[in-house]
């Protein structure tokens, strides 16, 4: 006869951004979380009775409840919280685990100066050279793969074709994020070629951070002119930019507003922007 010895569930990768806004200055905390309750569940393994059990999506909203509530928490902090809010207020839960891995965002750093609401991922991108060679020469080309970056706030998306199959609402306030893809051809060898594309992604992350951006494409257009402009050795420059969403959470059914301070990070499905500008 068989028995159960050990259970427990919960929900797995929860993304979760909460943003905090102190005058004008943001600060962005993203995170996974997995969160697991033990207690008296055996039931609904063995009996196929559900009747003391929570529901997983439960716990996904707990995770989102306690982001609003603790929007400057530590990592710990927040772990804990989110620990001790299933374990105080569901009866049959005897014991919670979460574990919370962190998304590191570094404030950019514009003319000086921290950025208000700009964030760059820590350990970021990897940067590539491509030569090819034949009778003609050679041809160079530098870039960046997988370069991401953030703005909490002055960005927005309107002003869309609305038709049957349209559901999504416009906005002037928006998070927008990007792992880019870009590379430039090169037409004369710079001084340094190091401090030159330094040059083009600074001038780049630059008119990012300091421009209302009314779409990624609006942005990708001006950063890539800003790079021509700033190093006149390259010819061109494509970007290839994933929107990565991140989208508010309804907290409404919980009480609770959601003034852009909580939302949900999603990969799939992304919007896919690219272009290439030339002299």
């Amino acid at each position: 006869m068989a028995s159960l010895v050990q259970n427990r569930y919960g929900k797995g990768r929860v993304r979760v951004m909460r943003v905090h806004k102190d005058d004008a200055r943001y600060e962005v905390r993203e995170a996974s979380i997995h969160a697991m309750v033990e207690g008296d569940f055996a039931r609904a393994y063995t009996e196929a009775d559900n009747s003391t059990s929570l529901c997983t999506d439960t716990v996904k909203n707990v995770v989102n409840i306690v982001a609003r509530e603790e929007p400057t928490a530590e990592l710990e902090v927040f772990a804990l919280a989110i620990a001790r809010r299933l374990l105080d207020h569901y009866g049959p839960v005897s014991k919670a685990a979460v574990t919370a891995h962190e998304t590191r965002w570094t404030r950019l750093t514009v003319d000086g100066a921290p950025h208000p609401h700009t964030f760059t991922l820590d350990a970021n991108g990897k940067p590539f050279a491509s030569v090819t060679l034949d009778a003609d020469g050679p041809k160079i080309v530098s870039g960046v793969s997988g370069f991401t970056f953030l703005k909490a706030t002055q960005s927005g998306w309107a002003g869309y074709i609305k038709e049957p199959y349209t559901t999504l609402q416009e906005t002037d306030d928006r998070i927008a994020a990007t792992a880019m893809e870009s590379s430039w051809t090169w037409r004369a060898e710079p001084s340094d070629y190091a401090a030159a594309n330094r040059t083009i992604l600074d001038t780049m992350l630059t008119v990012f951070a300091t421009t209302y951006s009314h779409s990624v494409q609006d942005s990708l257009f001006r950063m890539g002119s800003a790079a021509l402009e700033a190093v006149p050795e390259i010819a061109d420059i494509s970007l290839a930019c994933p929107n990565k969403h991140y989208i508010p959470v309804n907290l409404s059914p919980f009480g609770m507003t959601n003034p852009n301070a909580v939302f949900v990070a999603t990969d799939e499905p992304h919007g896919q922007i690219e272009c290439t500008i030339a002299r």
